[in-house]
């Protein structure tokens, strides 16, 4: 998925997305700490876009870098000269360098949404150290990725080394008893997902009760439903985890709908 345009901050403007925009000796490239954002484009505008940069201030922070500043603006300008209707624009942030560029949506995004995703679970290696922050150390996240596809599913759902239900490698997870829907809090350590906040604030909006807590994975098992949340991929129903099939259901369809009319 080859960038269409990138924009840099300190003078440059709009670049050929071939061009080199970051440092070589640039710390936080080099050592994966540098802090980044996935936000959605639809109808041309980046959705939910001041929450993504809330968020990359925060990860900035705890990486220990200064303060991004007009990442909002530069996002926008991004947006616009794609002149894309539906993409993808990514912020990037070293420190020393603040870089947007634009992508085309992932291909096969609506089939994926219809058939559904498969997943394999995988115990967490997480620290804690860096809970809540979205930097650019996706080594891990990327090997489970590359393991669950070896196995012939689509994604890995992580688990505490007692057992414990926490997310996918990319996405929040969501599960459905009657009208109930429930997700791991906060507490457990998962990403406080910008599209997690969404989906709890349009799943009130469509009559469900939405629940946080620390949950086993027996629970998603006799889940009458369940799905991920994502900014890019947005919801898209789980069918199976480790080979046990689950049901589909209204809910995923429906808090899809909902996001698809955010800006």
């Amino acid at each position: 998925m080859s960038p269409l345009l990138a924009a840099a901050v300190g003078g440059r403007g709009l670049v050929d997305p071939n061009e080199p925009v970051f440092f070589a000796d640039d710390e936080a490239l080099l050592r994966g700490a540098a802090a980044f954002e996935t936000v959605r484009i639809r109808g041309g505008v980046p959705v939910l876009l001041d929450g993504h940069v809330d968020r990359l201030v925060g990860s900035a922070v705890s990486l220990r870098l200064p303060a991004p500043e007009g990442a909002a603006d530069l996002a926008r300008v991004a947006a616009a000269a794609a002149a894309v209707d539906e993409g993808v624009v990514r912020l990037f942030y070293t420190g020393r360098t603040l870089v947007a560029t634009v992508s085309p949506l992932p291909p096969g995004l609506d089939a994926l949404r219809t058939r559904g995703i498969t997943v394999v679970t995988s115990r967490s290696i997480a620290s804690g150290l860096l809970t809540g922050v979205k930097a650019t150390s996706y080594a891990a996240n990327l090997a489970a990725v590359a393991e669950a596809e070896r196995q012939g599913a689509d994604d890995a759902l992580f688990l505490t080394t007692d057992g414990t239900v926490l997310e996918l490698t990319m996405a929040n997870i969501w599960w459905r008893n009657g009208d109930v829907l429930s997700t791991p809090s906060l507490s457990t350590g998962v990403l406080p997902g910008v599209t997690r906040s969404a989906v709890m604030r349009v799943a009130t909006e469509l009559g469900y009760r939405v629940q946080e807590g620390e949950y086993p994975l027996a629970s998603v098992l006799a889940a009458d439903e369940a799905f991920t949340s994502s900014a890019v991929r947005e919801v898209l129903p789980i069918v199976a985890i480790d080979g046990h099939e689950l049901p589909r259901g209204e809910a995923a369809r429906r808090v899809q709908a909902a996001l698809e009319a955010l800006r």
